[in-house]
């Protein structure tokens, strides 16, 4: 390991390590690298730390990089490591400790017998053997289990294979997104297959939603064994099968059939077999066209059905009117296969540059009732300002909830599904409500389904079946002049401006000066400690929420909780607690408590939104939320104002951070300036007021924003006038242009 790497573990600067290197004779030597650029044995390293008091800054799962990468390429050892992931899973944390504290030799024993103990529930694995060089890796595995969760380490065991295979396409379904898909499905679907199950994110949504006999293949070794370990720990009473192969050209399940399919496939995948897989009987709506594979899963996911099961499948939106797809889209909506289109605002997952598409199907009954409408819902136009039906910009703005997991992105063109959660850009539970009550009535009672619209509409087969058969929703839910009622619009204007004044007084009171003073011919210097130095010295308390998958006592099924849950997108938008029981894990419920300050664990670089947050009446009570640091001060100690807003200082987190798209903060590195409480409460006080600004200026832009759109769709609806003015008289007609 490099010295920078020394400093980030240790939660200290690279001058403290050269420092040590000149004043400590036994400071580890260099075991390989250029006298320029020394490189040291990570044992040696931390048991040096640990002599001198030292206890590790860096996150848990950037230890296990760490581990991984000094391993060289070519090691394999991230393979191997799956099944001893699921085998200590279920072991306490002191056991994990206990193991992770033996010497070498009985670690690497201890660790093949933990191993074998599961042997045949990961596709491809060979008995496990560990060598001696290997030890390394497992401690920090053991600690990243221990730390983070078992889930977090079997992304970074991945995200280490998949990086040394240069796999490409490995995009990992958001697990908002995954829910909402699952979610779809009927409440009795017991019976789930998803053929590109990439990183078992869907299935795991799956058996959240009840599934009990869970079947998944990918082509990549790796991510058949990344669902398969991620199922042993969401779903362990679920009978599972997991293969790895292509399934299009090679089929693991062939006289399988189900009551669903969850399937987000690769996207423009040239070499999908068109040629070899002509006169497959799986075809029964048309020879997919050379550039559609996507149609191609569309007809594999039938074929793989019961009559009556349905699928739901994350597809492009260039499927739903690209020319060479036409007659296989006219094909489906004549059977009723197709029953809904719904589309997604970009960056609901990756390619984050457009906006994808969930598409809804059921196998045709022999005999069954006649289909007549296509439901579309836009959740797309939902996230436009103002619109009339949709909601606020604020309302459906997020922060990040995603974690590094696994895979880092890369282009399309893979048989699988997996990479990291995106961060993104408005409200997952607004959306997920919206679409799931569409589909709801429109289920419940097709024939008498009342449209809503500019949102969502059913619209009648043979309105469909013309010269492009375009099934994009923003072509058919858009609001016309006669869906809008004109005094309801003016109405909703007025009360609009009424609104926005009053916020645009709030906000000249927040914005007023208030006697900000220069400190003087410089800036202020201050010695400072470490949350982590705070933390030992007793002057607050560090808690973290755990990161999904980790193990339960019931599985990874969702708490039974009637207390909202406080999530990372809350603390960046300035909302109230919005989150619910998926949103924590069951053995992570932490109360939050009035003056807690709370801090993101990860963020968009560069991205400005609120890092940090102090507890509030509306908060106290609620459960922390994934992806959230809390930090309890004493208050005889620390201001939590003051805390707040030194921790959320953009210099201060980019310090304490790794990565840089995505940033993990680790909360023990944060600086906090060393100042005698009085003091420390008027920093705090003036930080509460930038608090108020950074509200009172996001509520004004959303109001201003939603008055804006209102005003434009009722002038070129038609359905409102433009007010009379000089030289106008304010009637229709009374000049020309």
């Amino acid at each position: 390991m490099t010295a920078a790497e020394i400093s980030r573990i240790a939660g200290v600067t690279r001058a403290t390590v050269s420092n040590w290197r000149r004043r400590h004779d036994d400071f580890p030597a260099p075991s390989a690298g250029t006298e320029t650029s020394p490189l040291y044995d990570l044992s040696a390293v931390q048991a040096w730390l640990r002599s001198r008091g030292h206890t590790s800054a860096a996150a848990p799962t950037e230890e296990l990089r760490t581990a991984l990468r000094l391993l060289g390429p070519g090691s394999g050892v991230a393979a191997r490591l799956f099944p001893l992931v699921a085998a200590v899973s279920r072991r306490a944390p002191e056991e994990l400790a206990e193991l992770a504290a033996l010497p070498d030799d009985q670690l690497i024993a201890r660790a093949e017998t933990t191993a074998g103990e599961l042997p045949a529930a990961v596709p491809e694995a060979e008995p496990v053997r560990y060598g001696p060089d290997d030890a390394d890796a497992v401690r920090a595995l053991l600690g990243c289990v221990r730390e983070a969760g078992p889930q977090a380490a079997v992304d970074v065991l991945a995200e280490r294979e998949l990086d040394e295979g240069a796999a490409s396409g490995v995009y990992q379904t958001p697990e908002d997104l995954a829910l909402l898909m699952a979610r779809l499905l009927p409440a009795d679907a017991s019976r789930v297959l998803d053929p590109a199950c990439g990183s078992g994110t869907l299935l795991a949504a799956a058996a959240r939603q009840g599934a009990r006999e869970l079947f998944g293949q990918d082509s990549l070794p790796v991510q058949g064994r990344r669902t398969a370990v991620r199922l042993l720990l969401a779903a362990p009473e679920a009978e599972t099968a997991i293969r790895v192969g292509d399934s299009l050209r090679d089929d693991a399940f062939p006289d399988v059939t189900v009551d669903a399919v969850l399937c987000n496939p690769p996207f423009a995948d040239r070499d999908w077999g068109h040629d070899e897989l002509a006169y497959d009987p799986r075809w029964a709506y048309g020879l997919p066209p050379r550039l559609e594979s996507e149609l191609a899963w569309v007809q594999h996911a039938l074929a793989h059905l019961e009559p009556g099961g349905h699928a739901v499948m994350l597809l492009p939106p260039a499927l739903a009117f690209r020319s060479s797809g036409r007659r296989v889209r006219a094909e489906l909506i004549r059977a009723g296969a197709l029953r809904a289109v719904v589309s997604l605002p970009a960056r609901a997952a990756y390619p984050l540059h457009i906006g994808l598409q969930i598409w809804v199907f059921q196998r045709p009954e022999p005999g069954g009732t006649d289909r007549t409408t296509v439901l579309f819902v836009d959740g797309e136009g939902e996230q436009r300002d103002g619109a009339p039906g949709t909601a606020s910009a604020t309302d459906t703005a997020t922060a990040d909830a995603g974690t590094r997991g696994g895979s880092r992105p890369r282009r399309s063109g893979s048989s699988s599904s997996a990479a990291p959660s995106s961060a993104a850009s408005f409200d997952w539970a607004g959306l997920t409500d919206r679409v799931l009550g569409q589909w709801a009535a429109f289920t419940t009672g097709p024939d008498t389904y009342a449209d809503e619209p500019g949102v969502a509409r059913a619209v009648p087969l043979v309105d469909l079946l013309d010269d492009v058969v375009d099934v994009t929703p923003a072509r058919h839910v858009r609001a016309t002049a006669g869906d809008i009622d004109p005094a309801g619009l003016a109405r909703r204007v007025d009360d609009l401006y009424g609104q926005l004044a009053e916020q645009v007084a709030a906000l000249a009171a927040s914005s007023a000066s208030g006697g900000w003073q220069p400190s003087g011919a410089s800036a202020r210097e201050w010695r400072t400690a470490t949350v982590s130095d705070l933390a030992r010295g007793g002057a607050l308390t560090v808690l973290r929420a755990a990161t999904p998958g980790t193990r339960g006592s019931k599985g990874y099924g969702a708490p039974a909780v009637e207390r909202p849950v406080l999530t990372a997108r809350d603390i960046a938008t300035g909302n109230p607690p919005s989150g619910t029981a998926v949103d924590i894990h069951a053995d992570a419920a932490q109360p939050v408590a009035a003056g807690d300050v709370l801090v993101r664990a990860v963020a968009n670089g560069g991205n400005a939104a609120a890092m940090t947050r102090v507890a509030d009446g509306r908060d106290a009570g609620a459960l922390l939320g994934q992806h959230i640091h809390l930090l309890r001060p004493d208050p005889a100690r620390l201001d939590p104002w003051f805390l707040a807003g030194f921790l959320g200082a953009e210099d201060n987190i980019a310090s304490a951070s790794t990565g840089s798209s995505l940033v993990h903060v680790t909360p023990g590195r944060l600086r906090v300036p060393l100042l005698p409480l009085e003091e420390q409460r008027r920093y705090g006080e003036a930080f509460r007021r930038v608090h108020e600004l950074r509200a009172a200026v996001r509520r004004t832009a959303d109001l201003a924003a939603a008055t804006a759109a209102t005003l434009t769709t009722g002038l070129t609806a038609g359905v409102l006038l433009p007010p009379a003015g000089p030289g106008t008289s304010g009637t229709p007609g009374s000049r020309s242009v």
